[in-house]
């Protein structure tokens, strides 16, 4: 057998591999078109993730991890923030996987995310794609990036805006544990969204709605007689200006508790007594300033340093002061 007919062999066999390591790829091409191509090849690795739709028997489904972690950026932020800020939440986000992991015997995720139909339903066929590949790229830029405090993953709280300042945990929690969680000038959150907010309720809607704790602190009569405006005052506030305690009748309780058991927004706050009839039922005007618990940074005030010029580090290093920047983490040793 002549050269020729050895090499003309040998390119029909490499040309045979090629078509046989691509045919996958090509069948998904042909049936779901080249979106759903990439997807399945959108990570190095999948993990186990809870969901309760699926129709695997015990609630875990497999994602791609790149996948997972676009999924929950876009739950947690718009798909206008600026680049270095989405950059920034990745880093937070992958934080805070690591960390849950860290301590995991199952190794199984339960942080909400986005599917990809799920955001075709919301911004449609046309955006969807877009919206998409930038929040893979939030992903893919910051690479295996995590924040770190000494030799453990950080603790990454954030939330939408403050009320001009973030909080300190050593305040909140009574914990010195977390000390790069501390107050943050934040001036532009007084512009943000939905910053400022009014609810109105009644004694009794506050009374139904406290009832666990005041019903622990409060004897029966004060219980059973009711609750006036006069019986509601901010006693303390913290550093950044959110309700440390306030008193209930003879009960006091935190600013927090207060905030979750009626659902407000933010748990800096003032009262003001409504104005209506001698007859009318005795309400009371809740002010809020602000959009989630005030720890950690501010999604808000990222964006704005983002506008700004400044890197997703540079705005993490802010919210974060005393935490380090790392890569390479191995995640096949987290999952």
């Amino acid at each position: 057998m002549d050269r020729y007919v050895i090499e003309q062999k040998l390119k029909s066999v490499a040309a045979f591999l090629v078509i046989i390591i691509l045919l996958p790829y090509i069948i998904s091409v042909f049936v779901n078109g080249a979106d759903a191509a990439a997807d399945s090849g959108d990570s190095a690795f999948y993990v186990k993730v809870k969901v309760p739709d699926t129709e695997e028997a015990d609630g875990v489904a497999e994602i791609g991890w790149t996948d997972y972690l676009a999924g929950i950026l876009a739950r947690e932020v718009p798909a206008d923030l600026g680049e270095e800020a989405m950059k920034a939440q990745a880093v937070i986000i992958r934080t805070q996987i690591y960390r849950g992991l860290s301590g995991s015997e199952d190794k199984i995720l339960d942080m909400d995310y986005m599917t990809r139909e799920e955001m075709k339903k919301q911004w449609g066929q046309e955006k969807a794609p877009e919206y998409y590949e930038k929040y893979i790229r939030a992903v893919e830029q910051t690479d295996d990036t995590v924040l770190m405090y000494g030799d453990a993953y950080a603790w990454t709280p954030f939330h939408q805006s403050s009320c001009g300042k973030t909080r300190s945990a050593e305040e909140v929690m009574g914990t010195g544990d977390y000390p790069y969680v501390a107050v943050r000038e934040c001036p532009d959150d007084k512009e943000a969204d939905n910053e400022i907010q009014v609810f109105t309720f009644s004694c009794d809607e506050i009374q139904a709605a406290c009832r666990d704790f005041l019903v622990a602190a409060a004897d029966g009569e004060q219980a059973e007689k009711g609750y006036t405006f006069a019986d509601f005052e901010i006693t303390a506030y913290d550093l950044a200006g959110y309700v440390s305690q306030l008193r209930i009748g003879d009960t006091l309780c935190t600013g927090d508790q207060f905030r979750d058991a009626l659902g407000l927004p933010s748990s800096a706050f003032s009262f003001s007594e409504t104005q209506g009839d001698a007859d009318a039922v005795s309400e009371i005007k809740i002010t809020t300033t602000g959009n989630g618990h005030g720890l950690g940074m501010s999604i808000w005030t990222a964006e704005k340093m983002d506008e700004e010029g400044m890197s997703y580090e540079e705005i993490l290093a802010f919210f974060f002061e005393g935490t380090e920047l790392k890569k390479d983490i191995q995640e096949t040793e987290l999952f």
